[in-house]
């Protein structure tokens, strides 16, 4: 009688064991067999961490195996078991792979295909196309869209963490409870015996250094020592938390009236303002999206305000970045006055802190929150929703989408919420922090996601005229490396482009992403279908890189350059100046955030510049979703392209005072879950 050899294996995540029966059904293209309990005596099987063998014998020939059903039936209480795969041994002595990589929560059954990649095209045995149908058709009931405020891409239908569906959720909720983490990160730092001191000032700058100095690192404590100098200050734009604001300037804006006179004395080339600008010398970062948001009124006691200045940048003689004009609210006038290097000392620096302050109002909102973690949710779930587990795309995306369904919805729940931790520090909780999302949805396209078009659309491409740009220079490789890699598997799956174009789940991933994501809209640019294989690989990149090298970019480096207060202010507790000369060291420090609220936005900081226990990062692909052998050349192939890229930025920051790390491949997660 023919035998198969069986092999279990269970992950090795807290509680992934079970004790339950486990049953197996070989299908094949002639028969099913019994169904078989998987079962040794006096051995406990399938512990966390196992891998454990079982002969299944048959009567008959089975034929080609085409499914393999899994059941699990209660022994003593429910436990959830989590399987990684399943290998069969055939009697002709074959191996085929069966990945799950899923949790199997009560009782019930899964049904597994084998590892190997297939366009619905492939498949033309009638029990093979209703296993796809029915994997997704069961799948579209699980992950629903849901609109969690007007205006927002959608995301998904899930009040709480514990809601979501188990294959989704974090090993361990409290690793991703806020409160938690956020006051723990307060009391490892030393700085919880401030912590409800709300309404109560700092007595001047060096006052802030108690809540700092016992956690410096070398970026954060270079940013305390030199935050008030000009060239820190332009430095941030270039390759700090929010490196995606400035841009080459190409005309003055009416409502920003800076004149060659105001600035005579901060140009270096004896040009005049227009000369400089025709060179290409002048850079402008414009927080219009700020104008008349408003402000946190959660607290009765303290008053917060929010501004939306214009910054003028120069390139000088050192080609260095410094700022040269601020108007702190978008409408000229006298009691908006722009302000300059040559005014008052005080004057100057808490013009600088006002735009560093708002920088990191739309950091938070919309570069991170709105274009890397919500973004990269709409993604996973249209791929949750129209892709098979064996549909290419899916064994390729599913790495990137890791936990970020499950960070968002902790966020939602306990972050970003009515109530939520976001209003106690930041000027912009209480509401604010939604109008934002609501205006940058209208200028989120898909060209913008396109980080070498960004970055060009921006005037910021030049490596010669801008020779510090960092994250610009890592960024394109990165980019390069994933791009060259989604070619790679485009062009083993999909011999052409009308292979492309038949592909119907993934025509409707594609499409989901733009009707439920983008909500339909035509001015967002993403496309509706996909017809080239070019253009298959080109969105594939978008996603991924979206989801690993952007989120690092503008997260990790949270606590190296917001963790100095001063320098990146969540909430300011005084309108800004309507006139020059009045500015004092005391009207900045009661300006700035009270000691309860640096407080929180530092536990903030530091927590969510951390990375998730057991971390995978880009090119580390542990789940064998992939089976063939070209995938996994193409795989040992990109991960060589990263280890270049990371030896050169090693090299590159060797004795560097301000070390650019935030894009080297072995600090970038696959996927945003934090």
């Amino acid at each position: 009688m023919p035998s198969y050899t069986v092999t279990v294996a269970t992950g090795s995540q807290w509680f992934a064991g079970t004790d339950d029966y486990i049953y197996l059904t070989l299908v094949g293209s002639v028969r099913c067999s019994e169904k078989h309990l998987l079962d040794k005596p006096f051995y406990n099987d399938f512990e966390r961490g196992a891998v454990d063998s079982y002969d299944v014998t048959v009567d008959e020939e089975l034929g080609d195996i085409l499914l393999i059903k899994v059941e699990k039936r209660k022994y003593w209480l429910h436990d959830d078991w989590y399987l990684k795969y399943i290998t069969l041994k055939t009697p002709y002595g074959e191996y085929i792979e069966f990945p799950c990589y899923r949790w199997f929560t009560g009782e019930g059954e899964i049904v597994l295909r084998d590892g190997r990649a297939k366009l619905a095209r492939d498949d033309q045995i009638h029990i093979l196309k209703q296993h796809r149908r029915k994997e997704l058709e069961t799948r579209q009931k699980l992950y629903r869209w849901m609109e969690w405020n007007p205006g927002f891409p959608l995301s998904i239908d899930a009040k709480y963490h514990s809601d979501l569906p188990r294959d989704i959720q974090f090993d361990s909720e409290k690793g991703v409870d806020f409160v938690l983490n956020y006051s723990k990160a307060m009391e490892n730092l030393f700085v919880n015996r401030f912590m409800h001191m709300f309404q109560s000032s700092w007595s001047d700058f060096a006052d802030f250094e108690k809540i700092f100095v016992k956690i410096s690192n070398t970026i954060s404590e270079y940013v305390m020592k030199h935050w008030q100098e000009d060239f820190m200050f332009g430095y941030q734009f270039l390759n700090g938390c929010n490196p995606v604001m400035i841009q080459r300037c190409t005309k003055i804006p009416e409502k920003f009236p800076v004149t060659t006179e105001m600035v005579e004395c901060s140009l270096e080339r004896q040009l005049t303002l227009e000369e400089e600008i025709q060179q290409g010398n002048i850079f402008i970062v414009d927080f219009e999206i700020l104008d008349g948001i408003d402000a946190n009124k959660t607290d009765p006691c303290t008053l917060q305000y929010l501004a939306a200045p214009i910054c003028l940048l120069y390139k000088n003689l050192e080609n260095k970045i410094v700022p040269i004009a601020i108007q702190i609210n978008q409408t000229p006038g006298n009691d908006n006055p722009i302000f300059l290097p040559s005014d008052a000392k005080y004057d100057w620096l808490l013009a600088k802190i006002w735009v560093r302050s708002s920088d990191f109002h739309v950091h938070q909102t919309i570069t991170h929150l709105l274009r890397t973690h919500l973004m990269s949710e709409v993604f996973g779930i249209a791929m949750f929703r129209q892709l098979p587990a064996v549909h290419p795309v899916f064994k390729l995306l599913v790495a990137h989408v890791r936990f970020t369904i499950a960070i968002n919805t902790k966020a939602r729940e306990q972050l970003i919420c009515e109530c939520g931790l976001f209003d106690k520090a930041n000027a912009t909780g209480g509401g604010g922090h939604v109008q934002m999302v609501q205006r940058a949805m209208k200028d989120l396209t898909y060209q913008s996601l396109l980080f070498p078009e960004y970055i060009k659309a921006r005037g910021m491409d030049s490596k010669e005229d801008i020779p510090y740009y960092f994250y610009r220079d890592d960024g394109l490789k990165v980019w390069e490396a994933i791009r060259s890699f989604t070619m790679e598997i485009v062009e083993i799956y999909y011999e052409s482009d009308e292979v492309v174009m038949e592909d119907m789940e993934l025509q409707d991933f594609v499409n989901d992403v733009y009707v439920y994501g983008m909500r339909g809209k035509k001015a967002s640019g993403f496309p509706k279908s996909i017809k080239t294989r070019e253009k298959l690989a080109e969105y594939l990149t978008v996603v991924i890189f979206t989801a690993s090298a952007q989120h690092a970019a503008v997260n990790f480096g949270q606590y190296d350059w917001c963790s100095w207060i001063p320098n990146a202010p969540p909430t300011m507790r005084a309108p800004p100046p309507t006139e020059k000369g009045v500015v004092t060291i005391e009207k900045i420090v009661e300006t700035l955030p009270d000691r309860g609220r640096s407080c929180w936005h530092l536990g903030a900081v530091w927590a969510l510049s951390q990375f998730q226990e057991n971390e995978l990062f880009l090119g580390m692909y542990p789940e064998e979703h992939f089976i063939e052998k070209p995938v996994k050349e193409a795989m040992v192939k990109f991960r060589k392209n990263l280890d270049v890229i990371v030896g050169g930025i090693t090299e590159r920051n060797k004795n560097k005072k301000l070390p650019y790390y935030y894009l080297s491949p072995d600090r970038v997660p696959n996927s945003v879950a934090i």
